[in-house]
């Protein structure tokens, strides 16, 4: 048999999986994954711990212990995501070794109300990094206006961060730029680049379900002409960038140094339309010094009929920007589009967060 994903990754593609339990633990789910499906990373948000911390059972004696101790629901919730976290870095570890510190990265977000507060952020940032305590984790910061600051500061005292919400390629350039100035910093401060990583998430298929929804309001045989191509088309044209970035003598001296670059990382790669291939955003964005995190049905179907063609990135980006006029043209506003995904997607994540702490205050009344 073909192991598809072995192949994916030795195109380049770092595979991570976007999702995270208590039941997968203790389970050993996550170990699986990691020692048969060469998954070498994971990530969370708001979103999955919602849905995580919804299965009442798995958090029972945990629960238990918080409600006899009368801490606040903010608190329990702290304390439950951040030691699975723990363990689930733990479980990572091995790949965090046979990389050199590149993979085996697990995520955790700081709340996602402060999206817009530079100082609150980082000041999330640096507890979550101590209550985790691991030196294979990332902090996930939002790429909002005042998330970029927060990410120059976060870095340059030590700490891992992927940066997530990313839709813009203006806004993925001021990410690497966060990046280089907090590296620069780190490196000033005394820390060691070897031991600081970083991923920039940039988001695939919202950006498809955004637009494709405008086509087809649009209704032209022109605009549906362009259904489905506007997130692989955004993927590329934010390679092309990173490329740029990545070879120039300003990220040289950092690599001098020991730092390791900041991969671009794809999220959001499961299919929201089903006409289309379910692992589209896996085949059409492979490249050298890449992450897919992917749902596991994701990963699944990509070990099962997933086809890896080599770079399918690097010398698309003339056709891109021919997708990216051919938009303008037929009337889409992708500015707009942007400001949108980025608004809604802080507004979701707000929203799960607010679900996740409600489920932990009814486990901690139903056990005082």
């Amino acid at each position: 048999m073909t192991d598809r994903l072995a192949a994916l990754s030795a195109a380049g593609v770092a595979v991570w999986l976007d999702d995270l339990s208590r039941d997968r633990l203790t389970s050993g789910g996550l170990d699986r994954l990691r020692r048969e499906r060469h998954v070498v990373g994971v990530t969370s948000n708001p979103t999955i711990f919602a849905k995580a911390l919804s299965d009442a059972a798995s958090y029972a004696d945990q629960t238990h212990d918080l409600a006899r101790r009368g801490v606040s629901v903010e608190e329990a919730a702290r304390m439950l995501t951040t030691y699975d976290v723990r363990w689930a870095c733990d479980v990572m570890r091995p790949a965090y070794d046979a990389s050199h510190g590149v993979d085996g990265r697990v995520s955790i977000e700081v709340d996602p109300r402060l999206a817009h507060e530079t100082d609150q952020t980082v000041a999330e940032a640096k507890a979550l990094w101590w209550l985790v305590d691991r030196p294979n984790l990332y902090i996930k910061i939002p790429a909002t206006e005042a998330g970029l600051p927060a990410i120059v500061q976060t870095l340059s005292q030590g700490i891992s961060v992927n940066v997530t919400l990313i839709f813009s390629l203006e806004r993925y350039r001021a990410v690497m730029e966060a990046f280089l100035a907090g590296m620069e910093l780190a490196r000033t401060n005394g820390h060691d680049l070897s031991m600081i990583g970083s991923v920039a998430s940039f988001f695939v298929s919202r950006v498809d379900s955004e637009v494709d929804q405008r086509l087809d309001k649009i209704g032209t045989a022109e605009a549906r002409q362009l259904l489905g191509k506007a997130a692989i088309a955004n993927a590329q044209l934010a390679y092309e960038r990173y490329g740029h970035v990545f070879s120039s003598p300003r990220w040289q001296a950092l690599a001098d140094a020991g730092a390791h670059p900041q991969r671009p990382l794809w999220a959001s790669t499961s299919t929201k339309n089903p006409d289309y291939r379910d692992v589209i955003y896996v085949e059409e964005l492979i490249a050298p010094g890449t992450v897919n995190t992917m749902p596991e049905p994701v990963a699944h179907a990509y070990a099962d009929h997933g086809e890896t063609r080599g770079d399918t990135i690097t010398g698309q980006y003339d056709q891109a920007r021919q997708v990216f006029e051919r938009l303008r043209q037929v009337g889409v506003d992708f500015d707009d589009v942007i400001e949108v995904l980025e608004r809604e997607g802080v507004q979701k994540f707000e929203a799960s967060y607010a679900e996740l702490l409600d489920s932990v205050r009814t486990q901690l009344e139903e056990r005082r």
